[in-house]
């Protein structure tokens, strides 16, 4: 099924091992098949290759012939993706393919995210570590682990791992843009011990779900004004809380701490007598929540329906703690740049909700090109959930990438695009995290970009790949080896 999905795609090869990629399970933090399979493939090939301790992979290629003096050029991409499917899709990311489809102009998958985030980036480095026609320097393919949770692989990069100082960065979403800086970022967690009473006689359970929206990548998506399951879910429940005393038993949403929550889910009880005005309640927050998000997330669905009576309720002090500091707790742009244009400079996302044995877990993130910035942001977010008596903590969190307009791989990469497409290419700071500001940690003279084909809805089961734009992304590349 996946080699008809390619047929007739150019490039040949890096659909071929975008194909191959997608077979192999390498969900975050558990990249071990993917990690042996890069090894593998080394060792078929004839490449020189090597693992650190934390599972980071490097594959060398000596360079062309007449390519001897250039220095060496190091191409980098994650291995692991985000696994996230829609509900009433059976998928065991540990165990189970990939499975991509071709819809006109895009591949994307069945039901679950495709792993073009980086799995296409690892692809084209497979094909050029294979090619045998195409004129380059030393190569230097870093495949890292555990991007998307946590920069692990990034962290804990060894010194001296690589030896070239020009790097290419193959995880960017948006051809025809080249990515000369990012946002830094850090979580916030905060863990409540809930508080349970009996559940009173007189009432009857109901369930509230939200659903239908479309999610997407914390950073690249977070300006464009999609719902956050998690705030709609809170803004109903609050408000029946206050009007129709509704006791919340359990509550639910949201996935990953760097995707936008698409669903989230709650239920509980109301007094019986209340439950039509439950309905009605509903109907009229559905439209004010259609309206609101009619330009941007049109998809959105809230749902009303019976459940059995729980015997237990969270006690009305502790409900109210949670609450309000769910509903307080700030969500989206936080400040524009005042350097580039249109770039969100700070930003934070009420990530997910979750009940974990006796624990409620709300997970958020902050991002901000300006680290202080996003300490001030983080520290905010800590203070709305200190006031409602939870325990916070903050991750180590990571650095930001400073942009540098004189670096001479962005001067070859802005000119050899001008010479393929005739036209000049953007030249842009991501909010989004990448590596770069981490290997610049540990390698400060190294020079680098980050480049990549389109790719929309990173991060959730609408991710899909743009098939032109994977053409034009590899033919810049050769023309940048080359150059």
């Amino acid at each position: 099924m996946t080699n008809n999905v390619f047929e007739g795609l150019y490039p040949e090869k890096v659909w071929e091992y975008f194909g191959e990629i997608c077979r192999i399970p390498r969900p975050s933090k558990h990249e071990e098949q993917i990690v042996e399979w890069l090894l593998a493939f080394a060792k078929k090939y004839n490449l020189d290759a090597k693992r650190d301790k934390i599972g980071n992979v490097l594959i060398c290629k000596p360079s062309t012939p007449g390519m001897e003096k250039k220095k060496a050029i190091v191409l980098q991409s994650h291995v692991d993706m985000v696994g996230e499917k829609n509900n009433d899709k059976k998928h065991d990311f540990f165990k189970d393919p990939i499975v991509p489809v071709r819809a006109e102009d895009w591949i994307k998958a069945d039901g679950t995210t495709l792993g073009a985030d980086d799995g296409i980036g690892m692809a084209a480095q497979l094909a050029l570590l294979t090619a045998k026609d195409i004129p380059h320097p030393a190569l230097e393919c870093l495949f890292t682990v555990d991007e998307e949770t946590g920069l692990t692989g990034a962290f804990n990069l060894e010194e001296g791992f690589f030896e070239g100082r020009t790097l290419i960065n193959l995880d960017s979403e948006d051809e025809g843009e080249l990515f000369i800086g990012c946002a830094g970022g850090i979580d916030t967690l905060a863990r409540f011990t809930p508080e349970f009473d009996d559940t009173p006689g007189g009432h009857t359970a109901i369930e509230i779900s939200v659903t239908g929206l479309k999610g997407g990548h914390s950073g690249d998506d977070i300006h464009k004004g999609l719902g956050n399951a998690n705030k709609i879910l809170v803004r109903y429940l609050w408000m029946m809380a206050r009007d129709y005393d509704f006791k919340v038993a359990r509550i639910e949403g949201g996935n990953l701490r760097n995707a936008i929550a698409r669903e989230a889910s709650a239920f509980g009880v109301v007094p019986s007598k209340c439950k039509e005005e439950a309905r009605v309640v509903l109907n009229l927050f559905t439209h004010e929540v259609e309206q609101e998000l009619r330009h941007t997330d049109p998809g959105v669905k809230l749902r009303l329906g019976s459940t059995d009576l729980p015997e237990k309720v969270f006690s009305a002090a502790f409900q109210q703690q949670l609450l309000n500091s769910l509903y307080a707790c700030p969500h989206g742009v936080m400040e524009w740049s005042k350097e580039i244009d249109g770039m969100v400079e700070t930003s934070t996302n009420l990530a997910s909700v979750k009940m974990i044995d006796n624990e409620i877990l709300v997970t958020t993130s902050q991002r901000s090109s300006v680290e202080s910035a996003r300490d001030n942001i983080a520290n905010m977010v800590e203070s709305v959930f200190g006031l409602a008596g939870a325990r916070v903590k903050h991750s180590d969190g990571y650095p930001g990438w400073e942009p540098d307009m004189n670096s001479p791989v962005l001067k070859v990469a802005v000119d050899t695009y001008e010479q393929l497409f005739g036209q000049k290419p953007e030249v842009k700071a991501i909010h989004a995290g990448l590596e770069c500001g981490l290997f610049l940690q540990k390698y400060p003279d190294t020079d680098m970009i980050s480049i990549g084909p389109t790719i929309k809805g990173a991060h959730s089961p609408d991710e899909r790949l743009h098939i032109e734009t994977v053409r034009k992304f590899w033919d810049h590349l050769l023309l940048i080896l080359k150059s």
